[in-house]
């Protein structure tokens, strides 16, 4: 009798309206970070209503794009995983200065292309450093993203940053409400409805936002039906060294941003990032960078929140995501269907995005149960990296006084999290005491990354 290979979680293939549904929550789990990108640099450029609609489009196009290349994957492009893709903010303040000092938004997509393919040239590299990637340094990783991400939902549930209205007690409750629902949707729901449970939330939140005028939909009645991203809409790109070596730096950023993710992905779904398949991911990044600099957008990452989104959901089909990438090409070809959805008030998300980034944060902490910390340096490691990787977001300007290429690297929670656990990982579980012997190190496959293969990494790198 024949028999049939099981397929991984990670494979599998929901019914159509499944698909649609989760999609659907993941487009709108990620739909205002998306948006932001475009509007900052757009206003910061001061470009006309006209042409900050183009760039919304523009970027939500490439959004999809880009997903459907992580998640789909076409030879050694895509990590083949559920990640989704988007803007970095990383790179929003190295381009308003270049937007502003260096040539506009030509300078801006040339130095963008630039970055994409060293993207690409660098990812094999990038792969070959997972060894020093053991659960001691993912989970203090992971739980930095969450933690980095909190300040973000927290904004949202008060009105979102900048509004008139910020901080309203009105704006909290629907946020609160919101957060309710979608407890109260996993606690007490058939199994399919809680796994759509942010859906059901934003869904309910929305119901409630528009009799209590949070909201109108008037900007979609101005939306054009049909729009069309053209290549180097806004001249042919012009390159700059100075705007090149900044976006670099960014790019080296992005890479360490998106190498925490994949790692979290892998183990939210069971299926663990190798070298290969993390040099895919970076890979695929790179080629999104590319397309987002002669379609009129910016760097794209691996976007956090969504990856909360699938350790709340535990739906681990990498197709879901693809299939929230046609939608997110959809909302770039329609304008009218993305003003419906940037029509959901900020509260709604911001009560959905206090349990999606929470998520991330108890991922981390499941991984670093892992580790063992009697009688090592490994709880220094752990302390050091959150409290170095959340300085930035509780204190935005504290790097302010610092060069630009500094503020770049330290300014990302997770990146500069992320550097600090690698090299006081290195420092206290690898490199030799005073005495001239290794520091010690606890036996077992839970200790700070004690593997042969990270020490031959160091002898090489020594």
């Amino acid at each position: 009798m024949a028999t049939t290979t099981p397929v991984h979680p990670v494979d599998e293939v929901p019914p159509v309206r499944q698909l649609a549904a989760f999609g659907l929550q993941h487009v709108l789990a990620m739909y205002a970070g998306a948006v932001a990108v475009p509007l900052i640099v757009g206003g910061a450029m001061k470009l006309s209503p006209a042409d900050m609609a183009y760039l919304i489009t523009a970027d939500l196009l490439v959004c999809g794009i880009a997903t459907l290349i992580q998640c789909v994957g076409f030879w050694r492009f895509g990590v083949r995983l559920p990640i989704m893709q988007g803007c970095t903010f990383a790179a929003v303040s190295p381009m308003v200065l270049i937007g502003a000092t260096g040539g506009g938004l030509p300078a801006i997509y040339g130095s963008v292309i630039v970055a994409g393919l060293a993207i690409v040239l660098l990812a094999p590299v990038f792969g070959r450093l997972l060894r020093f990637f053991p659960p001691l340094v993912t989970g203090t990783v992971i739980l930095i993203i969450g933690v980095s991400l909190l300040p973000v939902a927290g904004n949202w549930a008060a009105g979102g940053a900048g509004a008139a209205d910020f901080g309203e007690p009105k704006n909290l409750a629907l946020a609160g409400f919101v957060l309710a629902v979608v407890l109260g949707v996993q606690r007490f729901a058939p199994a399919f409805l809680s796994r759509i449970a942010v859906l059901i939330g934003i869904a309910v939140g929305l119901a409630v936002a528009v009799p209590f005028s949070f909201t109108d939909f008037g900007g979609v009645g101005d939306s054009d039906w049909v729009g069309i991203s053209t290549p180097f809409h806004f001249g042919a790109p012009s390159f700059h060294a100075s705007a090149i070596i900044s976006m670099l730096v960014v790019a080296l950023v992005t890479m360490t941003e998106t190498t925490g993710d994949l790692i979290a992905v892998g183990e939210m779904t069971d299926r663990k990032i190798e070298p290969r398949s993390l040099a895919d991911g970076l890979r695929a990044d790179g080629l999104s960078t590319v397309l987002g600099g002669v379609f009129n957008t910016f760097p794209y990452t691996a976007y956090a929140q969504n990856v909360g989104l699938v350790g709340m959901t535990r739906v681990r089909s990498r197709w879901v995501v693809a299939a929230a990438g046609g939608i997110l090409v959809l909302l770039g070809l329609l304008p009218k269907l993305g003003a419906v959805v940037a029509a959901i008030p900020a509260p709604v998300l911001g009560g959905a995005g206090l349990v999606m980034f929470g998520t991330v944060a108890a991922s981390g902490l499941r991984t670093l149960a892992q580790v063992d910390f009697k009688d090592n340096h490994n709880l220094t490691v752990v302390a050091v990296s959150v409290a170095i990787g959340v300085l930035p977001v509780g204190v935005p300007t504290v790097y302010e006084k610092f060069p630009d290429w500094f503020q770049t690297v330290m300014n990302s929670g997770i990146s500069a999290g992320c550097l600090t656990a690698i090299v006081l990982n290195l420092l206290f579980n690898h490199l030799p005491t005073k005495g001239g012997s290794p520091a010690p190190e606890p036996a077992g496959p839970t200790d700070g990354g004690s593997d042969e293969a990270v020490e031959k990494s160091l002898k090489e790198v020594v």
